[in-house]
């Protein structure tokens, strides 16, 4: 039902999880599809079209991306996904936090997403969209990972933010996920810890990277058009926000 045929789409933090997840079902789709990614080069898929590396933290390395993007792409898009993050595993009160942790959890969450859509937004098609990918600790908080919670609570005021300042033309979504089996989550999970973690979802069980990239892909298609400045939870029920 969702046809994505002829749409160009570049998807960040696409090397493995909800990113690589997300750019197989657009690729699939229809979407020609280009991924960035910062350390592990995705394996080869003839799926994506192309993969990019790069250090989006950084203006000059976000726009070195998005360029290489557009070129593989044919020089505009009509989809962006920032899914790019990273989730530092330990527990650590704000108290005793380093400036070091604060600054590269701020660096990869909430600075590289700006300059990501700094970079793409000229490039992007009218009609495009824009889907930005957040987390529930952005709404509610998250105890001893107020770094992380921080970072992801901006991307949905930025997701808000675009989505004004772009209209009518392009429409800018967030999704925000909850527990996910992805690497990122590997240290919670180990011994009995998945299954304490479940016990606290509605759905009992933790979502897969397809579970995420399935609402990520229909933000992306026409099914979406009427829908911009939505946060749209997918956490098996374990934080309802109206």
């Amino acid at each position: 039902m969702i046809d994505l045929a002829g749409k160009r789409a570049f998807v960040t933090g696409g090397g493995r999880g909800i990113g690589r997840a997300t750019a197989v079902l657009l690729a699939r789709a229809g979407a020609t599809v280009a991924v960035g990614y910062r350390a592990r080069k995705p394996p080869a898929d003839s799926h994506i079209t192309a993969a990019v590396r790069g250090d989006l933290g950084t203006p000059p390395g976000a726009k070195k991306a998005v360029a290489e993007a557009l070129r593989a792409l044919g020089g505009t898009l009509e989809i962006l996904v920032v899914n790019h993050g990273v989730w530092p595993p330990d527990d650590v009160p704000m108290a005793t936090m380093t400036d070091e942790q604060w600054e590269s959890t701020r660096r990869a969450n909430l600075d590289a997403v700006i300059y990501v859509c700094r970079a793409a937004i000229p490039s992007i098609a009218g009609g495009g969209t824009i889907v930005l990918v957040a987390s529930t600790a952005g709404q509610r908080g998250e105890a001893f990972h107020a770094d992380y919670a921080a970072t992801k609570g901006a991307v949905i005021a930025i997701t808000k933010s675009l989505a004004v300042e772009l209209a009518p033309t392009i429409t800018v979504n967030c999704v925000a996920p909850g527990w996910v089996d992805t690497e990122m989550s590997a240290k919670p999970y180990a011994g009995e810890g998945r299954q304490k973690i479940e016990r606290t979802i509605p759905l009992a069980r933790v979502a897969s990277a397809e579970d995420v990239a399935g609402p990520i892909v229909f933000l992306c298609s026409p099914l979406a058009r009427h829908i911009t400045g939505e946060i749209l939870n997918v956490n098996g029920g374990s934080v309802l926000c109206g």
